[in-house]
This record gives C-alpha cells, sequence and structure tokens, in this order.
C-alpha cells in the first residue's frame, strides 16, 4: 500500500515561481537561504507556526500569532518585531505571491547567526532569523490512513514541552520513520503513563458511542484545530472527553481522526493492523468536517 501523510499536497506548478520571505525581503527559491551558522539549522533553535488561507482569509489568525509569541516568549527569543509586523509580513507575502485561496504559510523564527558552531544562546549575536514560506496548497488526501503505535513519547514538560512548535522535531521525526517501517503512514504516540496521546503530527480523537474521546491535552501539542473541534463539540451537543484512556479502548472505537492546520480533520481507517469502525470516513467526523468548514468560513 502506498503511505500517505496528513501533509500530502497537490502538485501545484506555481510553487516553483513563490517568493519567499526572509528577514524583510521577497525573494525567490533559489535565493531563500540561511547561514549555516544559523542557530535554526545547527541546534533546532528555534520556533515556528503553520497558516491556512481560505478564501482571502487566514484561519484563526489571531490564535497562530498568539501562539507563536508565546512559543518564543517561552524559550526567550526576541522576535525583533511587534503583532502588527508580523501580520503586516504575512500579508505582504500572500500580495506578492497573488494567493487568495488554498494557500499555506509556515511562519519560521530563529535565533539567528551564531559566531561560534555551539550551543550557548550568547553566542547568537546576529538575528533572530525570521522566514515565511508560503505554498500554493490544496490537501490531497487520497483515503482514510494507517496509524501504527510507537515506543517515542510526546514527552514531559521538563524535557521538551509538547506544547512548543519547536524546530526541534526529532522525536516526532524518529516517530514517524518507525510507522513507515510499520507499514503505516503516522505514528501514534502514547504519553509518559502509556495512554494514548498523539500522532507524530497531529492530534488524535476517537469516537465510541456517539462521544468524542480526546487526551487530557497535557502531553501534546495545543492544537488550535484540536481546541476548535472541542468547542464545536460542546456548542452542538456532541459528547466529547478530554480523558486518559488506552489503546484497547481506541482499538474498539466506532470512528478515529486527526486534528490538524493542514488537514482539518483526516479519517483514520486502521491502527496496528485493527480497522477502526467501518475503516472509513465515519458520521460523526463528516458532520465534524462540516461544522469546523462552516467556523473557517464564519471567521
Amino acid at each position: 500500500m502506498t503511505k500517505v501523510t496528513t501533509h500530502q499536497a497537490e502538485d501545484d506548478a506555481r510553487n516553483e515561481n513563490i517568493l519567499i520571505y526572509v528577514d524583510g525581503e521577497l525573494v525567490s527559491k533559489a535565493d531563500a537561504t540561511v547561514s549555516v551558522y544559523d542557530s535554526g539549522f545547527m541546534l533546532g533553535d528555534g520556533v515556528w507556526e503553520g497558516l491556512r488561507l481560505y478564501h482571502g482569509k487566514w484561519a484563526f489568525m489571531d490564535e497562530h500569532i498568539d501562539r507563536l509569541f508565546a512559543a518564543a516568549k517561552a524559550i526567550d527569543l526576541d522576535i525583533g518585531m511587534d503583532r502588527k509586523g508580523m501580520i503586516s509580513a504575512l500579508l505582504e507575502t500572500q500580495k506578492a505571491n497573488q494567493m487568495t485561496t488554498d494557500a499555506h504559510a509556515r511562519l519560521m523564527v530563529t535565533r539567528g547567526i551564531k559566531v561560534r558552531p555551539f550551543q550557548h544562546p550568547s553566542l547568537s549575536q546576529s538575528g533572530p532569523t525570521f522566514v515565511i514560506i508560503m505554498e500554493h496548497s490544496q490537501p490531497k488526501i487520497p483515503r482514510p490512513i494507517s496509524l501504527a503505535t510507537v515506543p517515542h513519547q510526546r514527552g514531559l514538560p521538563m524535557t521538551q514541552d509538547p506544547k512548543l512548535n519547536s524546530h526541534s522535531k526529532l522525536n516526532c521525526i524518529l516517530a514517524c520513520i518507525a510507522a513507515h517501517k510499520a507499514g503505516a503512514d503516522e505514528a501514534l504516540m502514547l504519553d509518559v503513563h502509556g495512554f494514548v496521546n498523539t500522532t507524530n503530527a497531529c492530534n488524535f480523537f476517537i469516537v465510541r458511542n456517539g462521544a468524542v474521546w480526546t487526551s487530557t491535552g497535557d502531553y501534546c501539542m495545543n492544537g488550535i484545530t484540536r481546541q476548535k473541534v472541542i468547542d464545536l463539540c460542546r456548542a452542538n451537543d456532541i459528547p466529547v472527553l478530554e480523558r486518559n484512556y488506552s489503546l484497547v479502548d481506541t482499538y474498539s472505537a466506532d470512528e478515529a481522526f486527526l486534528t490538524g492546520t493542514f488537514g482539518a480533520q483526516t479519517p483514520v481507517s486502521t491502527i496496528d493492523g485493527r480497522v477502526i469502525g467501518s475503516g472509513e470516513l465515519g458520521p460523526v467526523t463528516t458532520r465534524l468536517r462540516g461544522l469546523y468548514k462552516d467556523l473557517v468560513a464564519a471567521s
């Protein structure tokens, strides 16, 4: 079976000619470079945020910008501009690329260029580095995806807080590799207590007897789409629980789906070789997709 990912997109020739924002300048892909001494390249010392453009509007932009600034503050990184400046850079990049809908933006901020190739933040004396990659991007997920449980965890806040969208994603990459070697599309990751948590790239939900379950949120990314789904459930009389639950609960679920900025709600067909429900897009997931689409349009 050909593997798919939750970030699989339609090929779009226009992306060969996009302009990329690099430290205040809009440059071609070929010219969009950073120094090998950049702290993001050298050590993964940086934070990022992803946004989607729907019909001229960046969905939930304020919340995404808030999360980026909160992450930067958490790692003691001065972004070098205020919210107004960041939004202006985003809109400038959008205008330069003539994008109106079905686009994805990745905003990346690192601690900047180091004077020597070592760890201490004080060695980053030129920066920060701020890049926006914006692409024409229509999700292309041809079927419900398969998951495999892996030994890698989204861990404790005192090691690397999973709520940070940091450039240091190696644990998630290793989880993704393990899942692919197991023949699955994406990895299902447990928390430090062995409860079902998240995937390597998205937040995770199951549906049991009409109720939507997700993790407590203690050990997963504080996903904006995740929270929107929880809020939509509460506003539309769909029972929703943020709770600890095990793989046993997951295998016998009626439906399972992932949430993320790029793919919104992605159905899951199998987990560890076990078919979830019918193995197809289920009725609760279908309803939530419609409610989310309406929410985006109204935002």
